[in-house]
């Protein structure tokens, strides 16, 4: 859906201007609280049929706003006194302060939303908002989960849900009392934490999702602001969650954790002894195909080779690339670090793999390997080398620690394929696992 901010993000300043000069006086002056007009696209509630929309963000992307908004569309009628779709609304956040503070009285909260002859009423003493219509919007705490038995609505906006210390039980009794009208609605404004109860919300059927990075709002927040979150926390699992919104999970079972990634995060790479660049293909090469995993590591190779130690330089992974793009990027990949051989998984291509590849670079130092194991059997030994802290990351690769996160020794618990992390073991086991085990066992020195 385009919205109007997306237009006047693209417009010239004539077409603006005689957008402007066209309107009459009255639609002049309602202009400013047309929020379809200035909206971005993950502000505006989804097409179709849902119970849950849930806005995910990064912190700053305009989901307090959003939400503010869509308690508007649902309780203000064509004039002033006219009824809305909802005359009961429910404004849960984890504490009564919180929803006062942010999601009425805030910058982007309700009041400051409003226009002066649709603005309600607070009402203190009864902790509820009243509009000149007659709607009201009743504000709960999720820190008693009690409170919303007996009460009924017929739409609620739920604020920062992955926060709240007793989430699920709020959240249970929230929806019994959404019993209201034809098509009870609820929005939840959240930037995500791995906690059950926002997982369970995303996988019901009934539940949408639009989603937006920090960046995304970046006209409504301060330069400094951004360049320093940027400084810090991008390219992290941190910034991840925090600025590009994206769930980041530790699932049970998993053979890393985000703790142990942050924790063996470097801020400069170590002078490496040797390089490789690790592809694993996808089957197809075309928009909708999973992406073409390619994986830049390096190892310090001093001493035994079990104490190899290595450094994940970058995760230069492309999706929808076909062969020549993926081959093209993973070429340059091996220029831009000086790497010393290309490693390519060859299970689903054979000696396609090799052709494609030399057809870009014949010289390229090339090495095909054959997965005959799955893929959280090969995984195991590689993650045994983060146990021993024997390996750490740059910053700038969410995406491939976001599936490392998600990957068992019983298989991949995520969507599609662990392309990226699959390339990760490829590259970790020739420069160290398999040292390390020839070294071990003196039988397969000679191989």
């Amino acid at each position: 859906m385009r919205s109007g901010a997306d237009w006047l993000a693209s417009a010239t300043p004539q077409q603006v201007e005689y957008f402007i000069a066209g309107l009459s006086e009255n639609a002049l002056l309602a202009l400013p609280w047309m929020f379809e007009f200035w909206a971005l696209a993950h502000q505006l509630p989804p097409e179709g049929v849902w119970k849950t929309w849930v806005i995910m963000g990064g912190r700053g992307a305009g989901k307090t706003r959003a939400g503010a908004e869509w308690v508007r569309a649902q309780v203000e009628g064509a004039g002033p006194q006219d009824p809305g779709r909802a005359r009961r609304v429910a404004l849960l956040g984890e504490t009564v302060d919180q929803v006062r503070e942010v999601m009425i009285f805030g910058d982007s909260g309700i009041l400051a939303c409003s226009p002066p002859d649709r603005r309600p009423e607070w009402q203190a003493t009864r902790k509820q908002l009243l509009w000149p219509n007659g709607a009201v919007a009743q504000v709960y705490s999720a820190h008693d989960p009690d409170s919303l038995r007996g009460p009924q609505f017929d739409a609620a906006w739920v604020d920062e849900l992955a926060k709240w210390k007793r989430g699920q039980k709020a959240w249970d009794q929230l929806q019994f009392a959404l019993r209201l009208g034809k098509n009870p609605q609820q929005v939840v404004t959240t930037t995500p934490q791995n906690v059950a109860a926002l997982k369970q919300i995303l996988k019901n059927p009934s539940t949408v999702m639009t989603h937006a990075p920090t960046d995304a709002n970046r006209a409504h927040l301060a330069a400094s602001f951004l360049e320093e979150v940027r400084s810090r926390y991008a390219g992290t699992l941190l910034g991840a969650q925090e600025l590009q919104g994206l769930l980041v999970e530790d699932v049970q079972g998993a053979l890393w954790s985000t703790a142990t990634l942050e924790a063996q995060r470097i801020a400069q790479a170590p002078r490496c002894q040797r390089i490789v660049v690790a592809v694993d293909p996808p089957v197809t090469g075309h928009g909708g195909s999973d992406a073409c995993g390619i994986v830049v590591v390096g190892a310090i190779t001093e001493g035994a080779p079990q104490s190899w130690r290595a450094v994940v330089l970058e995760d230069a992974s492309v999706t929808g690339a076909s062969p020549e793009q993926w081959a093209r990027a993973a070429i340059a990949a091996m220029e831009r670090h000086k790497a010393d051989r290309l490693v390519a998984e060859v299970n689903q291509g054979g000696d396609l793999v090799e052709g494609v590849i030399r057809q870009i670079d014949p010289l390229v130092p090339y090495r095909a390997v054959r997965a005959s194991r799955g893929k959280g059997v090969r995984a195991e030994p590689v993650s045994a080398l983060y146990e021993q802290g024997r390996v750490a990351h740059l910053r700038g690769m969410p995406e491939l620690e976001l599936q490392m996160c998600q990957m068992t020794a019983q298989g991949y618990l995520g969507k599609g394929s662990p392309d990226r992390v699959d390339a990760l073991v490829w590259a970790l086991t020739d420069l160290i696992v398999e040292p390390s085990e020839k070294y071990r066992n003196p039988q397969m020195r000679s191989l």
